[in-house]
């Protein structure tokens, strides 16, 4: 995302074009591009990418294994792998990841918590 030549891209196999809203929960595999408004929660199944383009927003919760964001999540984002926050980056919610890297510009108005698979969850909160 950052410019690193060492990372894997993900085929884009759904793409959700600028201009376009949806309205309702969305569940994928492979890799969602979103460049237009998802008023609904996205759940990607095991293995699956969401990226948001710049001008995509995304009015609900986001359950995926990787996220790369440069739009707006108003929700809550739960990455078991890995998020990517590009510079124009708003998360309104909280932001579970294993691993995360940000760049200067983006902004969580939220917590930041990490996730360790090699720990059990404590549900309890």
């Amino acid at each position: 995302m950052f410019g690193k030549s060492g990372k894997t891209r993900t085929e884009i196999t759904t793409l959700v074009g600028a201009g376009t809203r949806i309205f309702g929960d969305i569940e994928f595999e492979g890799g969602l591009h979103l460049d237009g408004q998802v008023h609904g929660n996205i759940r990607g199944v095991e293995g699956a990418t969401l990226t948001v383009g710049s001008g995509g927003l995304v009015d609900g919760g986001v359950e995926v294994d990787k996220v790369v964001l440069n739009g707006t999540v108003q929700g809550d984002v739960v990455a078991s792998t890995r998020v990517e926050l590009g510079a124009s980056a708003r998360v309104i919610g909280n932001v579970v990841y294993q691993v995360i890297e940000m760049a200067s510009g983006a902004e969580v108005n939220g917590s930041l918590i990490h996730h360790d698979p090699m720990q059990p969850r404590d549900d309890r909160d």
